[in-house]
C-alpha cells in the first residue's frame, strides 16, 4: 500500500511569471522528492507567458484574488464565527505590521482576509507546511495564516528590491513566527542578520539555487568565435543595462568589433532603445524581448561570454547557467555574485556601477585568446534545485491527510 504523500503549499505574489522560473524549478525538485505541492498565488492568472511549462503551471495554480472580494469576506466571517480569538490575534498582528510599512494599513487588512481564505484551502488539502517566496506580502500572509491556526511556514529572501525595503517589511516579526527562513546567498543571510536578534539567527539557512537538467545535458561546445556578449535579465534599473550600453558605446568608439545581445524585457526597454539609436549601436546591439529558458540557453551558447553589470543582486541563476554551459562571465562584484564567480577561473569581476571597470573587463576579455577561453573552468551544479535541505520530515505527521486538493479556482 502506498503511503499518502505529504502536502506542502507554496505561496507567491504572482505565479507563474517569466522571471520566476526558479520557483517553478524548485517546486518540481520538491515533487521529485515525493511531496505533493499546492501552488497558490495572489495574481497571475491572465499574464502572457512564453514558456509551455509556465502555461501548464498556471493550470495547477489557485489564485486568491481571482474570484473577487466576496470569498475573502466570507472567509473572514467564517474565522470570526469559529475562531474569534485567533482572528483577533491575527488582526492585532496585521495592525502592528502596518505601523511602519512600505504600504498603507488597508493593504495589511487585505492580507488578513487573504490569509483567512488561504487557511481554508490549506486545511482542505491537509497541508502541513506553507512556504512563501519573497519576504514582502507573501511572507506576511503566511505569518497571519500561522497565527490563525494554520501550519508552520517558512519564506525565501532573494535580494534586490527586498533588500531595499527590509526595514519596512517587518522582518523581525516574520522571522520570529517562522519555522525557518531561506536566503539564496550568504550575503542575503548577512542582511537578515542585521535586522533580527542574534538568538533568531539559527533559523536562517542558505540554500543556493540550481539548474534544470537541460543545462547539463547539452554536449560540451567551445565558446563562439564571434565576439558576442549576452546579458540576460529583466530590463530594469538594478540590472545595469544602461551602464553596459555606455561601455559598449565606448568600445565601439575604439573600433573594437563586438555584438551585444540583451535577452529580456522590462520597463527600461524604451530608454535602452533610445540610447542605442542615439549612439548608433543598432547594428551591434539586439534586444530579444521575453524568451523561454531554451531560448536563453541558445543565446548563451551562441555567445562567447555572459556579461552581468547589475547594481544589486541576490544570487543570479543565469551565472550558474553560463558556467554550466562553459561560458566565462563578466559580472559586477555585488550581492551573492562573488560567491559564484572566481576571477581568473570563471571570468571577471568589476566594481558595481563602474563603467571604466566594466569597459576594462570587456577589453581584457576580447583580448583573451580562443585557447584560453576554452580552458575556463566549469562550476558543477546540481542538476535540480537544491531545495531538499529545508523540506521538513512530514511523512509521519498526523496532519498529513494525503487528500487531493479541491478543484482549482472553484
Amino acid at each position: 500500500m502506498t503511503s499518502p504523500r505529504p502536502q506542502i503549499a507554496y505561496l507567491i505574489n504572482q505565479y507563474p511569471m517569466v522571471s520566476h522560473s526558479f520557483i517553478r524549478r524548485e517546486i518540481h525538485a520538491i515533487e521529485r522528492q515525493g511531496f505533493a505541492v499546492l501552488r497558490v498565488a495572489l495574481r497571475g492568472w491572465d499574464e502572457t507567458l512564453a514558456e509551455p511549462q509556465d502555461i501548464k503551471e498556471r493550470g495547477q495554480t489557485r489564485y486568491v484574488l481571482r474570484a473577487g472580494a466576496l470569498p475573502l469576506l466570507a472567509a473572514v466571517a467564517r474565522a470570526l464565527l469559529f475562531s474569534p480569538a485567533r482572528l483577533m490575534s491575527a488582526l492585532l498582528l496585521a495592525l502592528r505590521m502596518g505601523r511602519r510599512a512600505d504600504r498603507p494599513l488597508l493593504y495589511h487588512l487585505l492580507y488578513l482576509a487573504e490569509a483567512c481564505c488561504l487557511l481554508r484551502w490549506l486545511r482542505a488539502c491537509g497541508a502541513v507546511h506553507l512556504h512563501a517566496h519573497f519576504c514582502s506580502n507573501p511572507a506576511e500572509i503566511a505569518m497571519l495564516v500561522r497565527v490563525l491556526g494554520g501550519p508552520s511556514y517558512s519564506f525565501t529572501v532573494h535580494g534586490t528590491s527586498e533588500f531595499d525595503k527590509l526595514d519596512f517589511l517587518g522582518i523581525p516579526e516574520k522571522v520570529r513566527h517562522a519555522a525557518f527562513v531561506i536566503s539564496v546567498s550568504a550575503y542575503g543571510r548577512s542582511q537578515i542578520y542585521r535586522r533580527i536578534p542574534q538568538q533568531e539567527w539559527h533559523k536562517v539557512r542558505v540554500v543556493h539555487c540550481g539548474l534544470e537538467p537541460s543545462f547539463h545535458s547539452v554536449p560540451a561546445s567551445p565558446p563562439a568565435s564571434a565576439p558576442v556578449l549576452v546579458c540576460v535579465g529583466r530590463l530594469s534599473a538594478e540590472k545595469g543595462q544602461l551602464l553596459l550600453l555606455q561601455a559598449a558605446a565606448r568600445l565601439a568608439a575604439k573600433g573594437i568589433p563586438f555584438n551585444l545581445v540583451l535577452a529580456g524585457d522590462g520597463d527600461m526597454r524604451a530608454q535602452l532603445e533610445a540610447f542605442i539609436a542615439n549612439h548608433g549601436l543598432h547594428d551591434r546591439v539586439r534586444i530579444t524581448g521575453w524568451i523561454s529558458s531554451e531560448q536563453v540557453r541558445d543565446e548563451i551558447l551562441a555567445a562567447r561570454a555572459l556579461v552581468l553589470p547589475s547594481f544589486s543582486e541576490g544570487l543570479p541563476v543565469v551565472i550558474m547557467e553560463a558556467m554550466a554551459l562553459r561560458r566565462p562571465v563578466l559580472a559586477s562584484c555585488v550581492g551573492g555574485i562573488p560567491e559564484l564567480l572566481q576571477p581568473g577561473t570563471h571570468g571577471w569581476l568589476f566594481p558595481a556601477g563602474d563603467v571604466d571597470g566594466l569597459l576594462a573587463a570587456m577589453e581584457d576579455f576580447f583580448a583573451t585568446s580562443a585557447d584560453r577561453s576554452r580552458r575556463w573552468g566549469r562550476l558543477r551544479i546540481s542538476a535540480c534545485l537544491n531545495a531538499t535541505p529545508w523540506i521538513p520530515r512530514l511523512s509521519d505527521s498526523p496532519h498529513c491527510s494525503g487528500k487531493p486538493c479541491p478543484p482549482l479556482n472553484p
